[in-house]
């Protein structure tokens, strides 16, 4: 059997990428393995044969890691295959998802699958980068309706400064971008070079479209009414104004809705008027703020709303803090734990620990409705992400403050960038439970109207409501006074230019500066004590080669120490020799901390030496150096001259002083005499 294989390969920015066309998944619309290095995925797309009924277009975007990509057996003992997707898949999937959807015309309503498959890992090369651009080409030669291709690329700039590129020939459409304080030249620097990269990519899959790509499905879409949309236009144009205003477009749309049905429009009709009323909103919130200069709410374009911020709100928790921006108001709970509470990460790409977690939550009631809560969801995940890289590069290393981390950012009210309200209580949370942030961080969300042309446009600070639905931006940026840390870009349209994204870093950082403004007011630097109610920790060095003794046969000796304390403390013991000794009782973390030294010191020939005789024998005493060590006193060391009897000079329970004369395979030789001596 043949499988017609065809193979192209493209060489860019240094890195080998190849796409191969067969009967592989012959069945779905179109499947493309695509390659980087030894890393290889299987991106396929299907669209199904009839419309389903909504008011939205139905596209699904899975990301499925195979453990066998890496050569792992991952899972419990009784189940040994894949479950839920991780993080860093769901991650994956909304990568590949908010570059793909602004090029479909949103009035499709078929059904639309990407599934990609991480077929192998060579743990060098993203499956990132391959898994786009497959799933570009599968969906370029596929007959699906569609406006790309797109193309993507991670771009480096030294150890800390890091992006995700993604879009067209002509414009970038997403941004995933993560630094330590990046100026603002670096980022624009990163956006130009990742974008002579994406073009490389878009020439190369144009030349695959053109020798097998199929003819594009003629697929129906809901055709306007020109008398349905002139009498809808009609109707909601003098009320429209002050409804965008006041939030109540909802009630207008039913006030709309009960005048056609009145009118006797067919329940066909009543469908199209659906997708007609949206985009007569959509025009007019654009007409607003590009001819006549205004925002739906009467704020200048660069205008922040109203901001609050407080911390301390609850006595038992280690920090807390609310921040309040407009109708946006986020609580963050800080919580410090042992390093043993490390979260252990396993995944295809991953095996490790992760130090800080900060989880996002967005229940109904902050928007007003009524919903199940099932955990977290995409967007919970991606959001929590982007406020997590946004503060954790500000966190102090693990030497200087030996704690777990986790932060939960709770969404009280939604009404635009929650995200980057969960970014500035989280910071203000963290310094209230006096974790050393080397620096303040807060976030801003900054939109866009645009018109006929590139330079037509409007920019938008603090997005809310109608600016975010009907808007063509979302270009969220978290940083300190002195530099970026993350940026976030999703759009509804073709993409930005370099002068777009300039403009929006411009933007994002003044606004930026008003917020730090007043997190400073509330909290300008980290608590200088921890929470009464936060654990203690106590750091121990101790040699390597130590570490079974401390442990003991079985855990005996560890488990010991632990029994001492009533299990008052924890202690986590690291490969090289750090041990964290931690808990809420002063006494018992020092009395562990006491054992632990006492178990793994290393005892040196010429140290004074004190403790309890524990032993007589006929040739000597037996002195308890604690930790379950001690040392004997030879009958020749007890004193200068002739001792016919140990009890002469020592006692059983008499408490010495001795120095260290030998030491011979573990044994410790003591000497009173020596001491005697000095």
């Amino acid at each position: 059997m043949d499988l017609n294989k065809k193979t192209y390969r493209k060489n860019v920015d240094g890195k080998d990428f190849s796409l191969e066309v067969s009967r592989i998944a012959g069945q779905a619309n179109a499947a493309v393995i695509g390659r980087s290095g030894d890393t290889a995925v299987l991106a396929t797309v299907v669209m199904s044969k009839a419309d389903k009924p909504g008011d939205f277009f139905p596209l699904t975007v899975d990301y499925e890691e195979r453990f066998y990509a890496a050569g792992k057996i991952i899972g419990s003992r009784f189940i040994r295959r894949e479950g839920r997707p991780s993080d860093e898949a769901i991650l994956s999937a909304r990568l590949i998802d908010r570059t793909i959807r602004p090029l479909f015309d949103q009035r499709l309503r078929r059904e639309v699958q990407v599934v990609v498959t991480v077929l192998a890992y060579d743990e060098k090369n993203d499956p990132d980068e391959p898994a786009l651009l497959a799933a570009s080409t599968a969906l370029a030669i596929s007959d699906i309706p569609w406006g790309g291709p797109v193309a993507g690329l991670k771009i480096e700039e030294g150890e800390d400064t890091k992006g995700f590129f993604a879009g067209t020939e002509k414009f970038v459409n997403m941004i995933e971008f993560a630094g330590k304080e990046a100026d603002k030249a670096t980022a624009e620097k990163i956006f130009a070079a990742a974008h002579e990269n994406i073009k490389q990519l878009i020439d190369f899959q144009r030349g695959i479209m053109k020798e097998i790509g199929k003819p594009k499905a003629d697929v129906t879409l809901p055709a306007g009414d020109p008398k349905l949309t002139n009498t809808i236009a009609e109707f909601i144009k003098p009320d429209l104004e002050e409804a965008l205003k006041n939030k109540t477009v909802d009630e207008l749309k039913g006030k709309l809705f009960e005048h056609l049905k009145g009118s006797g429009e067919t329940e066909e009709s009543l469908k199209i008027a659906e997708i007609v009323f949206e985009d007569e909103v959509d025009k007019f919130v654009h007409e607003l703020a590009l001819q006549h200069g205004k925002r739906a709410d009467g704020r200048k374009f660069d205008e922040v709303r109203d901001l609050y911020a407080e911390v301390g709100l609850f006595n038992r928790t280690h920090g807390s803090a609310l921040f309040i921006r407009g109708e946006t108001q986020v609580l963050a709970i800080t919580t410090l734990a042992a390093p043993g509470s490390e979260q252990i990460v396993e995944t295809m790409e991953t095996t490790g620990k992760k130090r800080f977690m900060l989880h996002y939550n967005f229940p109904g009631f902050s928007v007003g409705e009524t919903y199940r809560s099932r955990g977290p969801g995409r967007r919970e995940i991606g959001h929590g992400n982007l406020a997590q890289k946004g503060v954790g590069a500000m966190l102090p290393p693990m030497e200087e403050f030996p704690y777990t981390i986790r932060v939960v950012a709770e969404t009280l009210s939604s009404n635009g960038s929650s995200s980057m309200a969960s970014t500035c209580a989280a910071s203000l949370s963290l310094m209230d439970a006096g974790v050393p942030m080397k620096k303040q961080v807060a976030g801003i969300s900054i939109g866009l109207m645009t018109g006929s042309n590139e330079n037509d446009y409007r920019l938008l600070t603090d997005i809310q409501g109608p600016e975010d639905h009907y808007g063509d931006m979302d270009f969220k940026v978290s940083g300190t006074r002195d530099g970026v840390n993350a940026i976030q870009m999703d759009v509804k349209i073709g993409g930005i230019t370099a002068k777009i994204f300039a403009e929006a870093l411009q933007a994002a950082e003044k606004a930026r500066f008003q917020i730090l403004d007043v997190m400073d007011k509330t909290l300008s630097a980290p608590r200088k004590e921890l929470s009464p109610w936060a654990p203690k920790i106590t750091i121990v060095q101790i040699p390597q080669d130590k570490i079974g003794e401390l442990i003991g046969p079985g855990g005996k000796t560890i488990n010991g120490i632990l029994a001492e304390t009533d299990n008052k403390v924890t202690i986590d013991i690291e490969e090289d020799g750090h041990v964290y000794i931690a808990g809420l009782d002063d006494e018992a973390v020092k009395h562990a901390v006491l054992r632990v030294q006492q178990i793994t010191k290393e005892y040196q020939v010429g140290e004074i030496v004190e403790g309890p005789v524990v032993r007589i024998l006929e040739f000597g005493a037996i002195v308890d150096l604690g930790g379950g060590r001690d040392g004997m006193i030879h009958v020749s060391e007890l004193k200068n001259g002739y001792v016919k009897k140990v009890e002469d000079v020592v006692k059983l329970g008499d408490v010495v002083k001795a120095k260290i004369v030998k030491i011979e395979n573990g044994k410790i030789g003591l000497s009173l005499k020596a001491l005697n001596q000095q």
